[in-house]
């Protein structure tokens, strides 16, 4: 089995383009998905997961380096994105990341603007090891969006 791993790059850009393009749709006090999920630390694979039912609909793959926990990336099934399904489990993730007394190191751009948003989890992040994704480089105004984001969201519709 041959990977290619440009064309498995660009489906994560694209899948990280949608779920910040959704994350700019949500208010911030509108954190509850549309349904009601269950959020489960799957420990033995490494990652939470959304659950509707019996059915996973997003997930948060996570590792544990040097106490902290790493947030890799953030993937939510096309058919359940922009109903806050992804700001639910980053949400969830993040307050129970907080209960264990752990920092985070960020390495998922959709959990930094996330977090970019909703500052009370500023605190979270490992200052020595923020990650490449805690930080958002540009936070658009209020009905600004990046380019690229708005062409996306184009296709999208």
């Amino acid at each position: 089995m041959t990977i290619n791993l440009e064309a498995e790059a660009a489906t994560r850009e694209e899948n990280n383009a949608a779920l910040i393009a959704a994350l700019n749709e949500t208010s911030l006090s509108e954190v509850e998905s549309s349904w009601e999920l269950d959020v489960i630390n799957d420990a033995e694979r490494g990652r939470w997961i959304a659950a509707l039912g019996a059915e996973a609909i997003a997930e948060l793959p996570y590792r544990f380096v040097g106490g902290r926990v790493v947030l890799l990336t953030t993937w939510v099934d096309p058919a359940y994105r922009r109903n806050r399904v992804a700001t639910e489990l980053i949400a969830r993730v993040l307050d129970e990341i907080r209960e264990s007394g752990k920092k985070i190191t960020v390495i998922c751009p959709v959990v930094g603007k996330f977090i970019a948003r909703n500052p009370e989890y500023l605190d979270l992040i490992d200052k020595v090891h923020p990650g490449a994704g805690a930080y958002p480089q540009h936070e658009p105004a209020e009905g600004d969006h990046d380019e690229e984001l708005t062409a996306f969201e184009n296709d999208m519709t």
